[in-house]
C-alpha cells in the first residue's frame, strides 16, 4: 500500500487530469488508476468518510461543492477483486461497490451532517440497486473507519427508520481496500 506521500501524489495527478483534461489523462491512468487509498493516509486534522448510494457520479456531485470537503473521490469498495476496473465492477462479479470517499475537515463539516446529505440524496430502502441502476454495486452502504463512524451511523439509521415507510436496507459495515475509479470512468 502505498504511503502519505504517493496517496498525496495519486489525488494530484487526478486533480491535474481534471483540470487540464484529455492530455494528462493517458499519464494519470497508467500512474494513478489502481493506487490502493487507505482511509488512513490523509491529511493531518481531516477524516474520511467512505459512502455508497447507487452511482458514485450523483453523490460524488453531491459533496464536491460543500464547505468542508477537501475531496470527494468516486471509486470502488469492499469487493474481493484487487484493482478492479469500471467495466469488472459494472459487470457484478467483483462484490465492489460504486462508491465515494469524501475528505473533510471535521471542525467544518460533521460525519451527521454527511450522513444527513447521504440520506438525502439517494434512496436507502431500495436494495443492490438506486433508480434504473441495478446491481449489487449500487447498493446502498456506509464503510465506516472507526467505531465512532459505525456507532453514528447506526444510530443515525435507527432514528431515520420509522419516518420512512420501508426498511432501510444501507450496510453498514467495516471499510476495505478503496480503489479509486479509472480517470476514463470519470465524469471531468
Amino acid at each position: 500500500m502505498p504511503g502519505r506521500a504517493a496517496t498525496l501524489a495519486a489525488f494530484a495527478l487526478l486533480a491535474t487530469a481534471a483540470k487540464t483534461g484529455a492530455s494528462t489523462s493517458r499519464a494519470v491512468s497508467s500512474a494513478a488508476a489502481h493506487v490502493i487509498v487507505s482511509p488512513r493516509a490523509v491529511m493531518e486534522g481531516r477524516e474520511v468518510a467512505t459512502i455508497a448510494g447507487g452511482c458514485f457520479w450523483c453523490v460524488e456531485g453531491a459533496f464536491t461543492p460543500l464547505r468542508g470537503v477537501d475531496s470527494a473521490i468516486s471509486g470502488y469498495t469492499n469487493g474481493h477483486v484487487a484493482n478492479p476496473t469500471y467495466e469488472a465492477v459494472c459487470g457484478g462479479a467483483t462484490g465492489h461497490a460504486e462508491a465515494v470517499q469524501i475528505t473533510y475537515d471535521p471542525t467544518v463539516l460533521s460525519f451527521k451532517r454527511v450522513l444527513d446529505i447521504f440520506f438525502t440524496v439517494h434512496d436507502p430502502t431500495q436494495l443492490n440497486r438506486q433508480g434504473n441502476d441495478v446491481g449489487t454495486q449500487y447498493r446502498s452502504g456506509i464503510y465506516y473507519t472507526s467505531d465512532a463512524q459505525r456507532d453514528a451511523a447506526l444510530e443515525y439509521i435507527r432514528e431515520l427508520q420509522p419516518k420512512i415507510g420501508a426498511p432501510i436496507v444501507t450496510e453498514v459495515v467495516p471499510a476495505q481496500q478503496w480503489y479509486p475509479a479509472e480517470v476514463r470512468a470519470l465524469r471531468i
